[in-house]
């Protein structure tokens, strides 16, 4: 296999997505006593060019590491940050790749890439239920970390009107308002 340089990377993402990838950004720092290269990739893409992004990373590498789904209410959208490493495994070549996509609250629906890649089955039912995003295609809908008697419609990591409503919150001993 090939290993592509991050600027090769974002190449292909355009190369292969074209007017799909909004955005793409490079980082580069040393690490560790050696001062090792560690390198981090993060491609924003249209909701409408998410599944072919996930499809091209595994074009990259035949099985990335697909760490966890990330989450922020944004206001009037939602972010999801897919977290991969790509050349995983390969010392010193690894790359964090963090694919980026906006959903807009009023389609809060993301089709599922368990056929994809089977793993991200927990990190998607995760982003169900705290998130409020669908995953369409999803093969298991259950909740995962939230119990069964949890209001439906509110979502632990929402900011808005879906979100936990105050009497639901409880301040931390020690963490009082002074």
């Amino acid at each position: 296999m090939e290993l592509l340089s991050p600027g090769e990377i974002v190449d292909s993402f355009k190369t292969a997505l074209g007017d799909g990838v909004i955005d793409a950004k490079i980082y580069e720092r040393e690490v560790a006593v050696k001062k090792n290269k560690f390198r981090s990739l993060w491609v924003e893409v249209k909701k409408s060019a998410f599944r072919d992004a996930v499809e091209h990373i595994c074009h990259l590498q035949e099985y990335p590491h697909l760490a966890i789904i990330s989450s922020s209410d944004l206001g009037a959208e939602v972010e999801l940050i897919y977290h991969f490493t790509i050349y995983y495994g390969y010392h010193l070549e690894e790359l964090s790749l963090g694919l980026r996509v906006k959903l807009p609250k009023s389609d809060l629906r993301i089709p599922t890439i368990t056929d994809i890649i089977p793993g991200a089955i927990f990190t998607e039912r995760e982003t169900q239920e705290m998130m409020g995003v669908e995953v369409v295609g999803i093969p298991d809908k259950r909740r995962l970390f939230l119990p069964e008697d949890f209001p439906e419609g509110v979502y632990p990591w929402r900011k808005d009107e879906k979100g936990p409503p105050d009497d639901m919150l409880r301040v931390l001993p020690g963490r009082e308002q002074k």
